[in-house]
């Protein structure tokens, strides 16, 4: 029986202090000097069969309270998003004799300990559960490649700024496989790898690819810098790069280098898995990167043109978030969180150049780069959440939502940052070329704002402030009010640097060729810029346009379109009514199962399909092709 009103609002005050009286010791400061002593950490990473990752730490330290923390916020996914769900096993010992530890009731990363006065090194030992499924997580290990994510991995004392901490480590590997990482190797004895003695930020910053099947290229011959590309596939077919291709790879660095005119690291490890059933991924790192895509890369080479922007834009990370960090990112260790309102710079600015990079390098061709703009640029000027929140608040998004599934995206806004931010970036590099009579770029602002410090590869960090002097310096104009109109404002989509390019966004019944094939490949029916929503293969509704006219007809998620004006659905069926309805007053009729319901809906569209394109606009340069032509 509920308990009454008036008791109810007696007792609630006295319930809510005895809840919040639950307190905890809060985390000691993190100091900036060295810690005393080094972190001596064995992986075992055999056992394949089961995806398990087993951990032992051994951890130097002093008698009295000790609190251990667990990353949260992990690097290069901007949120609290460690992998704690995935930690198991916890076992602290010291001399021999069990520990105990406690959990921080107030923040789950952190465990306290007490060290007993006669114990100078507690052993930690625990296991990383990686999924073996994808509906809890990304697939990371396969019977044939592994992925090492160090935070997932790794537990390390508070009061010290990461990069503070010495940590050496040893990785057993199933027997034979080879692995790529950005880690110095010390020496291999059979499938134990030694690795040299970093500190902790370098090391978490530093993941690891490893395979069955392994391949790698020298993406620079002869240069002083190794850029190497490690590539670990499901069969050894995979891995064969035709000459042709692996060229184009290494524009890729030399474009990259002639854009940035300097490198911020000892070498570059690029990760690349190449699989069906290892998870995809893309992460920066400063010294590597994460890549995974579908095992058809190099062997389909005609249909993989579309995530030929993946490599560019991580490797365009090292300059732009690794080297060169908001202010914002500038933390001490892994569990202070991020300020991540210039990710607009960090991402956006990445997503152009990757763009710009694949281009210039080849990896992608010039019309189509251009195709992918024309799709950006109508996805954004269809998204109605710009109404209501603009593209700042989306810097947010990584810890509002930590990447889960949206249920009204076209609504809510996502992480559009990256996309829109990239529109934003072609905005001010055509503006600097017109108000420098075509002298002057963006290309100045990257090789002024990216490229100093050749050679160093500490982070360097910056504001607001330092982006609007930096392009002040390449072009004298009033950047300040030019950006924050741009990121700060509510309305019409930021296309005015596509018109200073010379380009318009367009809309015709017919796919270009480049945006046909990434809606075969990615099989689905893209009918958003027409009836406001996509088909996937079987059938299932998504990404509906809030307002749309399939928003307005009822539709929702969690619905499967069954049949078209009384045929059973196929894409073709709903493109030929579509286009028939031109000319026919009558609505378009879908039959479509939501739930367990199954309901007629009544499409009253009648303007033909639409597919986005870039026209060109008479009379005026063609800036678009100037900034993706290779440089010289």
């Amino acid at each position: 029986m509920p308990l009454p009103f008036a008791f109810r609002a007696a007792i609630l005050p006295l319930l809510l202090a005895s809840t919040f009286s639950v307190s905890a010791d809060p985390l000691p400061p993190s100091l900036d000097q060295p810690y005393p002593g080094t972190i001596q950490m064995k992986v075992d990473a055999s056992d394949t069969a089961r995806n398990i990752f087993r951990i032992r730490q051994s951890i130097p330290v002093k008698a009295g309270k000790l609190t251990l923390l667990y990353p949260q916020w992990v690097t290069a996914q901007h949120g609290p998003t460690g992998a704690l769900h995935q930690l198991a096993g916890l076992k602290v010992t010291g001399n021999g004799r069990a520990v105990p530890w406690q959990r921080d009731p107030l923040n789950v990363f952190a465990f306290r300990v007490d060290v007993p006065k006669d114990v100078q090194m507690l052993e930690v030992e625990y296991q990383h559960l990686s999924p073996t499924e994808s509906s809890q997580g990304r697939i990371a290990m396969t019977p044939d490649i592994l992925g090492i994510q160090w935070q997932s991995m790794t537990m390390y004392p508070a009061g010290y700024n990461t990069r503070r901490i010495p940590v050496h480590t040893t990785l057993t590997l199933p027997a034979g496989w080879q692995y790529g990482t950005a880690l110095e190797t010390v020496q291999r004895r059979g499938d134990e790898i030694e690795f040299k003695t970093t500190d902790l930020e370098t090391f978490i910053d530093s993941p690891l690819f490893a395979g069955r099947h392994f391949k790698r290229f020298d993406l620079d011959p002869g240069g002083k810098i190794p850029v190497r590309l490690n590539i670990v596939a499901d069969s050894a077919e995979a891995l064969e790069a035709k000459p042709e291709q692996v060229e184009l790879h290494r524009a890729l660095v030399q474009q990259a280098y002639k854009l940035f005119n300097s490198q911020h690291y000892t070498h570059y490890d690029f990760l690349f898995a190449l699989s069906d059933e290892f998870g995809g991924v893309g992460r920066e790192h400063h010294q590597s990167s994460e890549n995974g895509v579908k095992s058809n890369y190099f062997t389909e080479w005609a249909k993989t043109e579309a995530v030929r922007t993946l490599l560019p834009h991580e490797f365009t990370h090292s300059w732009n978030g690794k080297f060169r960090r908001p202010k914002g990112q500038d933390v001490p260790n892994f569990n202070t969180p991020l300020d991540n309102s210039l990710l607009w710079v960090y991402e956006g600015q990445t997503q152009y150049w990757g763009q710009v990079l694949a281009s210039r390098s080849g990896l992608v061709k010039l019309a189509s780069v251009r195709d992918m703009i024309a799709a950006t640029a109508a996805t954004y000027s269809n998204v109605q959440g710009r109404s209501w929140r603009p593209v700042i608040d989306t810097t947010n998004d990584p810890i509002i939502t930590q990447r889960r599934p949206q249920v009204w995206p076209n609504w809510q806004r996502s992480e559009d940052y990256y996309s829109e931010g990239a529109l934003i970036w072609l905005d001010v590099d055509t503006k600097i070329r017109e108000l420098s009579g075509d002298k002057r770029s963006l290309d100045d602002f990257a090789r002024g704002f990216f490229g100093v410090d050749n050679g160093v590869n500490v982070a360097k960090h910056y504001t607001f402030d330092d982006v609007v002097k930096a392009l002040h310096a390449v072009q004298p104009f009033d950047w300040a009010p030019f950006l924050k109109k741009r990121i700060e404002e509510t309305g019409p989509a930021p296309l005015d640097g596509l018109a200073r390019a010379g380009w318009k966004l367009a809309y015709t019944d017919a796919q270009t060729e480049f945006l046909k094939g990434v809606e075969e490949q990615s099989k689905t029916a893209n009918f958003q810029f027409s009836l406001g929503f996509s088909v996937g293969s079987d059938g299932k509704i998504a990404a509906i346009v809030w307002d749309g006219p399939g928003f307005k007809a009822g539709l929702s998620g969690n619905t499967t379109l069954v049949a078209v004006n009384g045929r059973a659905y196929k894409a073709e069926h709903l493109r030929a009514a579509v286009t028939a309805a031109k000319l026919d007053p009558k609505p378009i009729e879908l039959l479509v199962k939501h739930g367990n319901l199954y309901r007629t809906v009544a499409l009253d569209y009648h303007e033909g399909l639409k597919y986005p394109r870039l026209e060109r606009i008479k009379g005026t340069p063609d800036r678009l092709e100037a900034i993706l032509q290779p440089l010289k």
